[in-house]
């Protein structure tokens, strides 16, 4: 889904080690305590011929470079720690740019790619050189013709398994081996213990002695857990509303959510603290596309996907149809 940028507002930042500035006022500061952000609006600085559409996806490289999926000719672009351009690449994505996850394989980083219009999942090295790609898994039975098929993001296991999700689709996860092979498939759409309603993000969550896999159930306003092969573990309800995607690190976990917050829970799943939390934004009028007059610095419209670095700084993509693309720096 998508998002805006180059909000006059938000766009004066200055450099990430000094104080941030919105038309000479200091920026934003958001939550508190060791969870401390300042407010970075507008962060990635494009050349000229380089527009955002949607912004989806976003991941941190071992150059630390950040890397931006999004709806346009320029769908998987770099950018350095400061907001500098470096490159892009991948046109075939500009229609269907979604999910996005980077993942370390015996010593090289590669790109798992969702594409739900395309019905595709497709695995990259970070030059854009593709390894396979996964069309409709016709071994679940479960679809009559490809476009019911629309995935929307993608973990890993620890054995290399791939976990796709079915997000806007009917509501399935598919699970693979490292090689593309078919194992199994569960979920459908419902709200009862190992149903979904649409399962927009997956995760591999290693915060406990077991890994288990964790399940952005969107339209169930939930996060659902399950065990490697497909069981339903538990769930988590509270303070939530529209999860999208994931992100962890030293045992907290990241949940962008679709109506206006980004979310850290702890080791418990309890929470810690809503940033730039923007109740009742979802509401408004022509959301999330509003007016750059009506978005607030400091203030999220619809996160949909964020991720940390190796600092703390948060990372934040928005749906918006011109891209938006924040860096929350952290202070404290």
């Amino acid at each position: 889904m998508p998002f805006s940028r180059r909000s006059l507002l938000q766009g004066a930042a200055a450099s990430a080690a000094g104080p941030l500035l919105l038309l000479g006022k200091k920026a934003p500061v958001l939550g508190s305590g060791s969870h401390t952000y300042e407010f970075a609006g507008d962060w990635a600085k494009t050349p000229a011929s380089v527009h955002f559409g949607y912004t989806h996806g976003v991941a941190i490289d071992r150059q630390h470079r950040v890397i931006i999926h999004n709806r346009s000719k320029d769908a998987v672009a770099f950018f350095d720690h400061k907001g500098r351009y470096i490159k892009s690449w991948g046109p075939e994505f500009a229609q269907g740019a979604h999910g996005m996850l980077l993942n370390v394989e015996n010593g090289r980083e590669f790109l798992y790619l969702a594409d739900p219009e395309r019905h595709l999942v497709a695995k990259t090295t970070l030059d854009g050189e593709y390894v396979w790609t996964l069309h409709v898994p016709k071994e679940s039975g479960v679809y009559a013709d490809e476009a019911q098929y629309k995935p929307t993001n993608v973990a890993i296991g620890p054995n290399g398994d791939v976990y796709i999700a079915d997000g806007y689709g009917l509501s399935w996860i598919h699970q693979y081996t490292a090689k593309a092979e078919y194992i199994r498939s569960w979920g459908g759409k419902g709200s009862a213990a190992g149903k979904l309603d649409c399962p927009h993000g997956i995760w591999l969550d290693t915060r406990s002695d077991s890994p288990v896999l964790v399940v952005a159930d969107r339209s169930n306003a939930r996060l659902q857990y399950f065990s490697l092969d497909g069981k339903s573990l538990s769930f988590v309800t509270n303070d939530l509303r529209r999860p999208c995607h994931f992100d962890q690190r030293n045992g907290e976990l990241l949940v962008p959510d679709l109506y206006g917050e980004v979310t850290i829970f702890d080791r418990d799943n309890k929470l810690i603290t809503h940033l730039g939390d923007n109740p009742e934004v979802w509401k408004t009028k022509g959301w999330p596309n509003i007016p750059h007059d009506q978005r607030v610095a400091g203030k999220f419209v619809s996160p949909h996907a964020a991720c940390w670095d190796h600092s703390g700084n948060i990372y934040v993509v928005e749906w918006i149809e011109d891209g938006r693309v924040t860096r929350l720096r952290h202070v404290a």
